[in-house]
C-alpha cells in the first residue's frame, strides 16, 4: 500500500475523520456532565443541577441522532457488527478489521445504554417545567414512573462502569495507537500493518 493511501499526510493513515472525533468528544462531555449533575447532588454537592441536566440530555439526543444518520448513510455500519470472522479470530489470533470484537461489543453495550437513557430521560421531561410545556406528572401511574426512574438510574450506574473500562483500555500502552487516533485522527502505516487486516479494513478505499 502506498504511504499516501488513506492518509491525512504522508505516513499517516486516517482512522477517524474530524466530524467523527468531534462527535465522540461532544458525547463524552455530555455523558460526564449528565453523570456529574445526577450523582454529585446525591453525595452532598448542592447546586442548580436540573436545568443543566436536561439541557445536556437534549444536546446528547441531537448528537446521537446525527451519529445514527451519519453511520447509516455516510459510513459502513456493518464494520461495527460482530461477524463470523471476529469469532474465528478469538482462537486463531487473526487481525481484525477497523474494529475488533471487544470494540464492537463495547459499542453495542454503550448504544443500548445511551438509547435507553435518552428514551427514559425524554419521558421524564414531562415531570418538569420547560420553555415548551408545563409539567404533567400524571402521564403515568406512580408504579410506571418508578420503573422509568429505575431504568434511568440503572443506565447512569452502568455508564460509570463503562467509562472506567473505556479509560483503562485507552491508557494501555498497546492501545495507544487507537487513543491517539481519536485525538489526531490517524495511525501510522506500521500500526496499520501490525494491527489490522487490510482485507477487512481497506483504509485506502475508505479515505
Amino acid at each position: 500500500m502506498s504511504s499516501h493511501a488513506g492518509s491525512v499526510q504522508a505516513g499517516q493513515i486516517q482512522r477517524h475523520k474530524l466530524v467523527d472525533r468531534l462527535y465522540h468528544w461532544v458525547m463524552a462531555v455530555c455523558i460526564l456532565t449528565l453523570l456529574a449533575t445526577s450523582l454529585l447532588p446525591i453525595i452532598g454537592w448542592k447546586f442548580a443541577w436540573l436545568a443543566i441536566h436536561w439541557v445536556t440530555g437534549l444536546v446528547l439526543t441531537v448528537a446521537v441522532l446525527f451519529h445514527i444518520v451519519r453511520a447509516l448513510f455516510f459510513q459502513k455500519p456493518m464494520s461495527m457488527v460482530v461477524d463470523g470472522q471476529d469469532l474465528q479470530n478469538l482462537g486463531s489470533g487473526g487481525r481484525p478489521g477497523k474494529y475488533n470484537l471487544a470494540q464492537k461489543l463495547y459499542h453495542l453495550a454503550i448504544a443500548v445504554l445511551i438509547l435507553s437513557g435518552i428514551a427514559s430521560g425524554l419521558v421524564m421531561l414531562r415531570k418538569i417545567d420547560t420553555p415548551w410545556w408545563r409539567r404533567d406528572p400524571y402521564w403515568f401511574s406512580d408504579s410506571s414512573w418508578g420503573v422509568i426512574y429505575s431504568a434511568h438510574d440503572f443506565v447512569a450506574m452502568s455508564l460509570v462502569t463503562m467509562i472506567i473500562i473505556h479509560v483503562y483500555f485507552a491508557l494501555r500502552p498497546d492501545e495507544w495507537h487507537l487513543t491517539r487516533s481519536m485525538f489526531r485522527g490517524w495511525i501510522t502505516p506500521k500500526e496499520y500493518k501490525d494491527h489490522f487486516d487490510p482485507k477487512r479494513w481497506n483504509a485506502e478505499e475508505e479515505a
